[in-house]
């Protein structure tokens, strides 16, 4: 066989195994059907990527919002992105990017080592949570530099570029993935820029001209995601009880964002977003 057929057959063989690669990524999605709390239907796409234990979660809200969730288990921090469509009636741009970045617990979601080994028999089925967390209020008083923000996770200025300098964090979880050290601590503040929140601030939706700063609301529903792992108990062959693990744990949890806007311009949506999301389980 000539060189330049060597060569070939090489370069064949690494397509093969990028798009096996690929193609992997692709099946170990799973799509979830849920119904939002008005009974229409929301479709999210879940995916884990084992290598960097990273999990992604998306979905399009029946008003054009688009909603990203992405866990980054190794930093222990969760990036919510939101893309809200502007309204042209209303003189609003095009769209309104945000990302809110909070402190994440690994006990709130399935490793991302157990999502990459979920299977679905029927994609095609409506999903129900089996536990509804409830709301969660969180008022964000700082901003994210985005040059450093691989302080708190690589992930960050990938997933919120666009969002320039609307990306929102809080004092609690500065200190939070401080873990007590003092060093981390200013390295993390060096990373973050206070805003100007005040208690007296007026919510968006009570301030009369456009050009006025005010606090902003967002809510976003996570309406299906699994939440933790189901263990049953057995016998082995020995007649020993041991215990195994059988199935999975869906919750649904809502978010209310609280954040402070230099101009109401810049959320003229309502100020209680009414958030339509999903619910379901994986057979």
């Amino acid at each position: 066989m000539s060189p330049n057929c060597c060569s070939l057959t090489q370069s064949l063989r690494g397509l093969l195994v990028l798009f096996c690669i690929l193609s992997h990524i692709v099946t170990s999605q799973l799509v979830i059907n849920v119904k939002n709390d008005g009974g229409d239907l929301v479709q999210e796409s879940i995916n884990a990527d084992v290598k960097r234990d990273v999990i992604y979660l998306q979905f399009q809200k029946l008003d054009g919002t688009l909603v990203k969730m992405v866990i980054d288990f190794k930093s222990e921090v969760r990036i919510f992105k939101t893309i809200v469509l502007g309204e042209e009636e209303r003189l609003e741009s095009q769209y309104h990017i945000m990302c809110f970045v909070t402190k994440f617990s690994k006990a709130e979601f399935i490793s991302s080592d157990a999502m990459s080994k979920l299977r679905q028999k029927n994609p095609g089925t409506i999903r129900n949570p089996e536990e509804d967390k409830g709301r969660e209020s969180m008022t964000f008083d700082m901003s994210i530099n985005l040059e450093r923000s691989a302080r708190i996770s690589p992930h960050i200025y990938n997933t919120c570029i666009e969002a320039k300098e609307r990306v929102y964090t809080r004092t609690a979880d500065i200190k939070a993935w401080s873990k007590g050290s003092n060093l981390t601590y200013t390295a993390l503040m060096n990373a973050v820029q206070a805003l100007p929140v005040s208690s007296n601030e007026k919510q968006c939706g009570g301030v009369p001209e456009v050009q006025l700063p005010c606090s902003c609301q967002l809510e976003v529903c996570i309406g299906w995601y699994p939440c933790g792992l189901k263990y049953c108990r057995g016998r082995d062959s020995a007649g020993n009880v041991v215990s195994y693990r059988c199935g999975i744990k869906t919750c649904k949890r809502c978010h209310s964002f609280n954040y402070h806007v230099d101009q109401k311009l810049h959320c003229l949506w309502d100020d209680t977003w009414k958030s339509s999301l999903p619910g379901a389980d994986v057979d």
